[in-house]
């Protein structure tokens, strides 16, 4: 199945994340199929950016998105 999910970028202490559509058997930071987004909780305010051309059309085409991505979306 495929999901939407965040991978984890930066480093210690600075967490950033992208916001990927990926195999949901994957690993958290292993391959994926494509970047739709990110993420930034450490920036005042908090950033986010997504593409929501490609996120609905990849919920139109079977992904699901994982509960963080809903809450993240939801809010926006």
């Amino acid at each position: 199945m495929t999901v939407i999910r965040l991978t984890r970028m930066g480093r210690n202490k600075k967490p950033f994340y992208r916001i990927v559509v990926t195999d949901s058997r994957k690993r958290r930071d292993s391959g994926w199929i494509e970047s739709i987004g990110y993420y930034n909780p450490v920036s005042v305010p908090k950033v986010m950016k997504i593409d929501e051309e490609r996120y609905n059309y990849w919920l139109g085409v079977g992904a699901k998105p994982s509960e963080r991505i809903k809450k993240l979306v939801a809010k926006k």
